[in-house]
């Protein structure tokens, strides 16, 4: 296992920087997940610390030791695609074991690692078999399998689910999560879903444009975002944000009665963020923000209803029973109670606090 730390890591293509000084210390054993849009440089990050791409500027350090120059057989981690990368023409017994096949082990000793791997992951029943009579789930363990043989420091995962179906996902998250709570060896991992994200990570790390805008802890990015960016990529669905204004102590929002509200001292232009499960169809109960709006659409989930509004200019969704479902067209009361509404400067678009 290993501490991996990144220290001002700069990556550029030519006079294109695509990441630009970021620092991360990722603690032994820890799951840490890159998340952010496409093109945020998540993926270059990883393969910086791969070995697979060169460092331009700053230092990467597993475990202590400056590793730039190194190759990535030197690095002592192991990496799983996308795509796999398994072989159709080798069981997956060879599959999983092609990352020993230089090593200096004995032939008994590959062989145990082999049948070891393949217990984990549920796969002892099929080494004798080929990729081509496998199905994705399973293929991607024997990707994770092959990886897991080399006994490495660290784990990464570049989008390993993406190709995969959504129940396929679910389960798939769970099964590599338990298998860090059984190895204990440090997982860095990189997706643009930012449910895996919070599923699955013990640490979190926002990108944007190749900066790292926030780090934390599932929770605490969901209920403490320090900008309006963060705010919207996690948590699903979205959060809403409406245009209000704060002067003299007072919070206004068009279409929208506010009242019992602790405002930051800010005054000025704003956005109020509340996130669609606070946000709840029916009348107000108690201070906070009470607004009708015109229902656009809804989405019956069973357990609950995701009902699109306008409210005012803005286009928002709202949250009711599972068994309500209001007609399109018709008007709505919804409501979001006092500490539910989040604050931002409607210029830097930097958080401000909770209301």
């Amino acid at each position: 296992m290993a501490k991996i730390e990144l220290q001002k890591l700069v990556k550029e293509y030519g006079k294109t920087r695509a990441v630009h000084g970021i620092d991360l210390t990722i603690e032994d054993g820890e799951f840490v997940v890159f998340v952010g849009p496409s093109g945020c440089g998540k993926s270059t990050t990883l393969r910086m610390i791969a070995g697979l791409e060169d460092i331009s500027g700053g230092n990467l350090l597993i475990g202590g030791e400056v590793v730039n120059q190194r190759e990535p057989k030197q690095r002592n981690i192991a990496m799983v695609f996308q795509n796999y990368a398994i072989y159709p023409h080798m069981t997956v017994g060879q599959n999983i074991g092609f990352g020993l096949y230089t090593s200096k082990l004995s032939k008994a000793e590959k062989q145990k690692r082999i049948e070891e791997a393949g217990k984990t992951l549920g796969l002892e029943k099929l080494l004798d078999r080929r990729p081509a009579a496998l199905s994705g789930g399973q293929r991607q363990r024997v990707a994770i399998g092959r990886a897991m043989v080399r006994d490495p420091a660290a784990f990464l995962f570049d989008e390993p689910l993406s190709n995969l179906d959504a129940q396929l996902r679910s389960q798939m998250r769970m099964e590599i999560k338990s298998l860090h709570r059984r190895l204990g060896t440090t997982i860095v991992y990189v997706t643009h879903d930012q449910v895996e994200a919070m599923t699955m990570a013990d640490k979190i790390v926002v990108m944007r444009d190749g900066n790292i805008l926030q780090v934390g802890s599932p929770t605490d990015l969901y209920e403490n975002p320090v900008d309006v960016f963060t705010a919207r990529f996690i948590g699903s669905p979205s959060m809403n944000m409406v245009e209000g204004t704060i002067a003299g102590g007072n919070l206004s929002v068009e279409g929208a009665a506010i009242s019992g509200l602790t405002l930051p001292a800010h005054e000025g232009k704003a956005l109020i963020g509340v996130r669609p499960h606070d946000l709840v169809v029916g009348e107000a109960t108690g201070a906070g923000l009470s607004a009708t709006g015109t229902v656009e659409a809804v989405e019956p989930l069973g357990s609950e209803t995701l009902v699109h509004l306008t409210m005012g200019k803005a286009q928002v969704i709202a949250t009711a029973p599972g068994r309500v479902v209001p007609a399109i067209g018709s008007a709505v009361s919804v409501h979001a109670g006092v500490g539910s509404l989040y604050l931002f400067d409607a210029v830097s678009e930097k958080a401000l606090g909770r209301a």
